[in-house]
């Protein structure tokens, strides 16, 4: 996983929809190598993002609450 990544789970308060994403898109652009998206692929990357992020929500959601706060702060609270 990319290391850029940061840990949504536990965050208080909780992670918004834009951080979440934020990751959904960092984790598209790792595994398809696409940095910037051109007319080619910008449209089955939004698509990726889309679904990512809905499924970090959904797990998110779901998840029992962490015992102990994430160890670092997602880059849009720094």
């Amino acid at each position: 996983m990319c290391r850029n990544i940061t840990t949504l789970r536990g965050l208080q308060p909780v992670a918004t929809t834009e951080e979440i994403e934020s990751a959904a898109r960092q984790y598209v652009r790792k595994v398809s190598g696409v940095t910037s998206t051109s007319k080619n692929t910008e449209k089955a990357f939004e698509i990726a993002v889309r679904i990512i992020a809905d499924a970090t929500a959904d797990l998110l959601r779901e998840l029992p609450p962490r015992l102990t706060p994430p160890p670092t702060l997602p880059p849009l609270r720094r």
